[in-house]
């Protein structure tokens, strides 16, 4: 018997298919197999249609079913990981009204400013743990100001995996999870917040139904059975955003437990039951997806680097080199701070933890007589690590106490330049795993009888390495500092 996995992004859905009694990845597959288009119709926007989202859902399912032979009868459940932040909003029929605004749109950057002055700085970070910012809930008021006919007929507001939920089961509800990275919920109080709701003039109907993030939350309609493909009756057992599910699958859920990603952009999602806000201006709280209500405060601090792999990829296709691989033997040949080279990777727009500046890429100290792609690809690699530690150094302000970091196999944790500065900076040891979102939301599902133990087994067949941290840090701490310094010129000018 199997569980299945959804993990819907912006650029592609991944399922995942996995066996039920070992947690072993029988398949993963891609829908599309080109990327999604984003639809930006002005500066700043980015929407995507729902209904593409569950066409290729349907279309993933038809196809990882043929090509590993399994019947929809031999599914007991699903678990669904999605893009954070995003906005659907549907009519009575359960239509959506509109494009989703996504997670990446900034139409609503300043309207989620001005809730945070007038709704009050220190309400905000006390009951909200977050500023309204560019989250779901300033994306909702800003229907609502601008485009008042469609908001008139909207039923519900959902997050975009309540809306795969609701596709599969015609029913539509959240979970405090997800009704938290949307700003929606008052953590002081434990229920969805009165003065959100109030200030954006939201009524307490648009709010679905809130469920556990583990637990049947809903069953396959006939409906839903017959354009996914999979057995009506068949349970959803499970849902969660993107960063929470990535930690989950690294089986991070405790305080002191870190996940770390180092994709195109780089995340680092700290689980603690502190509820210090001291960095809310550079640190975002979200229920983590045990948190339980009246029990349970863990939260997952989530701090994120815009300027992270999309850096080395830059990289990659602007010098003559054929793969990351070569240019990680170029950097193996260049010794710890590059000969002085310091590479100020933060130009993918606005960094949060930078207090939302946009200081760009830049290479500093290049000298043309003796430096060349081989300390480029080392000072890259330094450089985006030094990111990472700069930002644990934030994180560890604001309450969080590291105990164990866990990754993915993905791009730049397979570089041991890039694994190794860091471990030995944060002196901590870093695990690396070969998992995904998709096969942690299928894994999940056995968490709906509080199985920890069985989902816990289930990550021990993938782990790959651990990077310790080297005992002599002195040529590292050098490199680090310096790098710091060329970062505060830039940001004190």
């Amino acid at each position: 018997m199997y569980y299945l996995g959804i993990d819907l992004g912006s650029s592609s859905v991944k399922i995942a298919i996995v066996d039920t009694s070992t947690g072993k990845n029988i398949g993963v597959i891609q829908s599309p197999e080109e990327e999604m288009s984003i639809h930006s119709p002005k500066k700043g926007w980015a929407e995507q249609n729902p209904k593409d989202w569950w066409g290729h859902i349907c279309d993933g399912i038809t196809k990882i079913k043929k090509a590993h032979n399994i019947s929809e009868n031999s599914i007991e459940g699903i678990g669904i990981a999605y893009q954070m932040h995003g906005l659907v909003i549907v009519d009575e029929k359960g239509e959506p009204l509109r494009d989703s605004i996504i997670w990446c749109d900034s139409r609503a950057v300043n309207i989620g400013n001005k809730a945070y002055q007038e709704v009050g700085e220190d309400t905000c970070d006390s009951h909200l743990l977050n500023s309204p910012a560019n989250f779901t809930a300033s994306k909702l008021r800003w229907v609502r100001e601008n485009e008042p006919d469609t908001y008139n007929r909207v039923y519900k507001f959902m997050l975009p995996g309540d809306y795969i939920a609701y596709r599969f089961s015609n029913t539509i509800n959240t979970t405090i999870s997800g009704l938290s990275e949307g700003v929606f919920w008052d953590f002081k109080l434990d229920e969805v917040s009165k003065s959100i709701l109030d200030y954006y003039e939201i009524p307490s109907a648009f709010v679905p139904e809130i469920v556990d993030t583990f637990g049947p939350q809903g069953k396959i309609s006939a409906k839903g059975a017959k354009e996914s493909g999979l057995l009506e009756g068949t349970p959803i057992l499970y849902r969660a955003g993107d960063q929470p599910n990535n930690a989950l699958s690294l089986n991070v859920f405790h305080p002191g437990e870190v996940a770390a990603t180092g994709g195109t952009s780089g995340v680092v999602y700290a689980i603690t039951d502190n509820l210090s806000v001291k960095e809310s201006s550079r640190v975002n709280n979200f229920a983590h997806v045990n948190y339980k209500k009246g029990a349970e405060k863990n939260i997952g601090k989530l701090l994120c680097i815009n300027g992270a792999g999309i850096q080395y990829r830059w990289l990659l296709n602007n010098l003559d080199v054929s793969s990351y691989a070569e240019m990680n033997e170029l950097a193996a040949e260049v010794e710890v701070g590059s000969d002085g080279i310091c590479v100020i990777p933060f130009g993918n727009g606005a960094e949060r933890m930078l207090e939302n500046q946009t200081i760009g890429t830049r290479i500093v100290n290049l000298d043309l007589n003796r430096h060349s792609k081989t300390h480029l690809c080392r000072a890259t690699l330094e450089g985006i690590a030094f990111s990472f530690v700069y930002g644990i150094e934030i994180m560890k302000s604001d309450g969080i106490d590291a105990k164990v970091m866990r990754a993915g196999n993905d791009n730049l944790f397979r570089s041991e330049i890039f694994s190794n500065t860091i471990a030995t900076l944060i002196e901590q040891e870093i695990e690396i795993y070969n998992t995904t979102g998709a096969i942690g939301a299928a894994r999940a599902c056995t968490l709906s009888k509080n199985d920890y133990d069985t989902f816990s087994e289930f990550m021990k067949n993938d782990h790959v390495l651990t990077y310790v941290p080297f005992k002599d840090t002195e040529h590292y701490q050098t490199a680090y500092q310096n790098w710091k310094k060329e970062l505060n010129l830039i940001l004190n000018k």
